[in-house]
């Protein structure tokens, strides 16, 4: 394992590639430490949502960490039933004075579900990012069918598509086509809900490098060019999640994890694509 600079993330278009997850942290006071934490940690990258109902404590806690505001790359998303036009104008307005901010470095369609339009909701969308309100237009769990329409809708590019992945999950297709198409992948759940810990190959790699199978998968995400946003509270697992920038994967650990046949969904709500 080669150690690098404790600040080194990659940079992925202007959003560094590795996030700090605040889904279900819902305790107003544990929410805004450890958005704090983290960003003390280094972390410049901090993801929420609407429905995660902290957008106040995340908040509080980029107000609270000694980073410029301006330093810190932060994205939430817009609910399902906030998509239509007029609402998805109205909501952002909402979220941004509960962030204490006055601008998003990027903005995602939560889902492609309820009051999604995709062109009265990405115009909305567009709006926002032509008065500098946002500063990316992002969209979340869209397969390649609804990136197709939606990069249709407008002229603005599709900066990120924000999706589940891990070792247990690889999404080869969706890789392939925002590769191809210029569109950054976010991994949510990059830690497959704790289950990447039972894997045999994970635990073997992280044992030859002497880290967990967090920090191996998380470097593996890296390696695929995908930003990763695992979630934490404690600062343990702040802390061990931000060790996986130490974590080089030999090519032969990487065909390890790439040779894992599985696919082990499991966000998967009702309103969610179907036939994924």
């Amino acid at each position: 394992m080669s150690q690098q600079e404790s600040n080194s993330v990659p940079d992925h278009s202007g959003m560094p590639a590795l996030g700090f997850g605040t889904w279900q942290n819902d305790d107003p006071e544990q929410c805004t430490e450890s958005v704090r934490t983290a960003l003390e940690a280094g972390y410049r990258h901090v993801d929420t949502a609407q429905a995660y109902g902290n957008e106040a404590a995340v908040g509080a806690g980029i107000d609270a960490a000694s980073v410029d505001r301006e330093d810190v790359f932060l994205a939430t998303k817009v609910w399902i039933d906030q998509l239509a036009h007029d609402d998805v104008l109205a909501s952002t307005e909402a979220s941004l004075d509960r962030l204490g901010t006055d601008y998003l470095d990027l903005l995602y369609v939560h889902w492609p579900a309820d009051a999604y339009d995709p062109e009265g909701t990405l115009s909305a969308f567009e709006e926002l990012y032509d008065a500098g309100t946002i500063e990316r237009i992002g969209v979340s769990n869209f397969e390649p069918e609804h990136l197709d329409v939606a990069r249709e809708a407008i002229d603005a590019p599709i900066f990120a598509n924000q999706v589940e992945m891990h070792p247990l999950l690889q999404q080869r297709e969706l890789r392939e086509y925002c590769e191809d198409a210029g569109i950054e992948l976010v991994a949510y759940s990059p830690l497959a809900r704790g289950d990447v810990f039972d894997v045999d190959v994970l635990s073997d790699i992280a044992d030859d490098h002497g880290v967990s199978e967090a920090a191996v998968s998380l470097a593996w995400l890296r390696e695929k060019g995908v930003t990763a946003i695992p979630k934490a509270t404690s600062e343990a697992h702040i802390r061990d999640n931000w060790s996986s920038l130490g974590v080089d994967l030999s090519a032969a650990d990487i065909e390890r994890i790439d040779d894992i046949d599985e696919q082990r969904r499991l966000i998967d709500p009702d309103f969610g694509p179907d036939g994924w």
